[in-house]
């Protein structure tokens, strides 16, 4: 979420993941959301919201089915494989129940049939954000909010990117443990990205800084280690 001055005010604004190939269709939603005091990426293929995934947060996503590179479903499959639960609804033509099925099965939390009342997408919407469960891990003086991706240490939030949070979730769960490169490299970028040692030092030597009652521990030639 970030904040917007509105009309004189500060408003908090969600952040929504909008998946739709239809360019017409999917400016005029973008239009109404952004109407709505959301804040839009929109994206026409699912690659490209995958990426988008990786570069910034997102409170709720709305995913087509039939988009280019990666269908909607194969992608929600991916990010609930990766331990995202940010709330998803697919907006989509389909009508035959086994897709609906399909779709719930993916880790949908709603599917609108098109064409729906865009009031009924926004009050959807408004609902699932409103009743997000917010499922945390603890390890010493850390505390990760996976819902909202943010990171406290002595209850002081942490200024982490994206990849920065996921890298130090990917610890604190195996904390004490050995997390391998290939580990890292899994959750960090997709399976479609090459990824080099040098960047993956990038990331840990930046979480180094950021803790500063914890340790980062370099098995050398095997990966990381978080211990207190």
């Amino acid at each position: 979420m970030r904040a917007r001055l509105w009309r004189g005010q500060s408003v908090t604004l969600n952040n929504v993941l909008l998946l739709e190939d239809d360019i017409l269709f999917g400016e005029s939603l973008q239009d109404l959301l952004e109407e709505a005091c959301y804040e839009v990426v929109l994206c026409r293929n699912g690659q490209e919201a995958l990426d988008a995934t990786f570069e910034m947060k997102f409170d709720i996503y709305l995913l087509d089915i039939n988009v280019p590179l990666i269908d909607g479903i194969s992608l929600l499959t991916e990010l609930r494989h990766s331990d995202d639960g940010t709330p998803a609804i697919f907006l989509t033509s389909h009508t035959e129940k086994e897709m609906m099925v399909r779709g719930f099965c993916s880790g949908a939390d709603d599917y609108l049939k098109k064409p729906f009342d865009t009031d009924e997408l926004l009050l959807r919407m408004k609902a699932l954000l409103q009743r997000r469960v917010y499922v945390c891990d603890a390890y010493g003086t850390l505390r990760l909010d996976h819902q909202q991706q943010r990171a406290f240490n002595h209850d002081k939030e942490l200024d982490l990117s994206v990849k920065e949070y996921a890298l130090l979730s990917l610890l604190v769960r195996h904390a004490g443990k050995v997390v391998t490169k290939a580990m890292i490299a899994e959750a960090l970028w997709s399976a479609s990205q090459s990824v080099s040692d040098g960047a993956v030092r990038v990331y840990i030597n930046r979480l180094k800084r950021a803790l500063d009652s914890m340790t980062i521990e370099n098995i050398r030639g095997v990966g990381y280690r978080l211990v207190s």
